[in-house]
């Protein structure tokens, strides 16, 4: 069993996850749906590809800017 990190927005209706350790991604109309779906394609992504891959567990963080002048 493998851990990896998933980056989701929303673009309208729908849900985006990103594997970012992958550069695989998919989309579901809810965050779950999303997630699952992601997990799908990361499994058949893996089967697929003999030797993938795969990079380090990127740090994920927030920052703040100001306004724009």
């Amino acid at each position: 069993m493998r851990t990896f990190t998933a980056a989701v927005h929303q673009e309208e209706d729908w849900y985006v996850a990103r594997c970012l350790e992958l550069d695989v991604a998919s989309q579901g109309e809810s965050l779950d749906a999303a997630l699952a779906n992601l997990r799908e394609a990361v499994e058949l992504y893996l089967e697929e590809v003999s030797a993938p891959s795969i990079e380090a567990t990127p740090l994920v963080t927030s920052f703040q800017v100001g306004k724009a002048a």
